[in-house]
């Protein structure tokens, strides 16, 4: 058996926890375990699917304060391994992981990078900026695997000649396309909502934080409901900004017709059955899985052109504008959108867009023999 530490900040409902608990899931008879680090307390969303897989969820202290959290992490190695694999989640932070993990004498230390920040590094104080120039040489140094989302996502992380060295790759994640081929049943689903029959619904799925510019996309909604008054504006998800948006909502003068419906287990339905149309305005991203999902439902999407191209795998499905544009700009392309017709279904994109094909990778960089794995990888 090879014992795996995932590391993460926790473990609700977002692209990287999902896709970890989806590919563990998929990966129970490769002879892989794995724990989870996290800097939150519970419950968690995923709580039970841990426990199905036999998951430790170990909580750590002392993310604000380096040296006890070094500590700490040298103590839950000692009581909970020995693992063969570190495997980090958390960006820069990821560097005093790996550090730690080198001293504890852990064999692999795999960092992926999830979301380009390049942008946001560059804004960053004098004070940010020693903190990731010197994350980021811990990770180059003490990484012996690193994995990322997308180029862009290397881009943030990696080292500037990332691509020369073979330890640095892109591995392309996926989803599980199983849930978007069971029945829909539009109509409940809409009646749960309160959204009419027939009415346009603009629908968005992601946690409610600055990155995922959702006020930007409540402006883009009232340029759009002076085109199409009876629309509906569905939003997905939770988080810190909810408070602030729902006042935006009512600022507008939109809030009777946004849906803040939290979080959701029923994405896929909610994706097929009730949504249109779907727009993701991130500031940026890495590789968003819930794009891949919106493309497995046969969606067309409308994004910020700050996200990465590999994310287009039906590109029929995808468009991009550019966050220079105005809202109405927004609102008039999206409009354009819904007159296209829809003609991709989840059997047509599956072998493209499931989780299967990011399963290789996993067990190349855990350095698992692959010959009990009954799935396949998608090159």
């Amino acid at each position: 058996m090879i014992r795996v530490l995932n590391v993460m900040g926790g473990l609700n409902r977002g692209g990287a926890e999902t896709w970890m608990i989806q590919a563990l899931q998929k990966m129970r008879d490769t002879g892989i375990h794995s724990d989870f680090l996290v800097h939150e307390e519970g419950p968690f969303h995923y709580q039970a699917e841990a426990a199905a897989l036999g998951s430790r969820i170990i909580v750590i202290r002392g993310v604000r304060f380096p040296p006890l959290y070094a500590w700490n992490l040298l103590l839950i190695l000692r009581k909970y391994g020995p693992y063969q694999v570190i495997h980090s989640h958390v960006h820069h932070f990821s560097g005093l992981l790996l550090l730690v993990a080198a001293i504890a004498g852990v064999p692999v230390r795999v960092v992926q990078s999830h979301l380009d920040t390049r942008q946001l590094d560059a804004q960053a104080g004098t004070r940010r900026r020693l903190y990731t120039g010197l994350m980021k040489r811990l990770i180059w140094r003490w990484a012996t695997v690193g994995i990322a989302v997308s180029r862009k996502a290397a881009d943030a992380l990696f080292p500037p000649d990332w691509g020369k060295q073979r330890k640095w790759r892109v591995m392309l994640l996926g989803v599980d396309p199983a849930p978007f081929r069971d029945p829909v049943y539009g109509e409940i689903l809409r009646r749960e909502l309160a959204i009419p029959a027939g009415v346009t619904v603009i629908g968005h799925v992601g946690r409610f934080e600055p990155q995922k510019n959702h006020a930007f996309l409540l402006r883009i909604a009232a340029e759009f409901l002076k085109r199409v008054p009876e629309a509906v504006v569905l939003l997905v998800g939770d988080g810190p900004c909810r408070k602030d948006l729902e006042a935006e909502a009512r600022e507008l003068g939109i809030e009777g017709q946004v849906r803040f419906a939290g979080v959701r287990k029923d994405v896929p339905a909610l994706m097929r059955g009730v949504m249109d149309v779907f727009v993701l305005p991130s500031l940026f991203e890495g590789l968003p899985l819930v794009l891949l999902e919106a493309q497995l439902a046969g969606l067309r999407c409308l994004l910020s052109d700050t996200i990465a191209e590999e994310t287009d795998l039906v590109p029929s499905l995808v468009f991009r504008e550019s966050l220079g544009s105005s809202a109405a700009s927004w609102a008039s392309r999206l409009q354009s959108l819904l007159d296209l017709p829809l003609a991709t279904t989840a059997a047509d994109t599956s072998e493209l867009i499931g989780i299967d094909r990011s399963i290789q990778g996993l067990l190349e960089c855990y350095s698992v023999p692959t010959g009990g794995y009954k799935g396949h990888a998608l090159s």
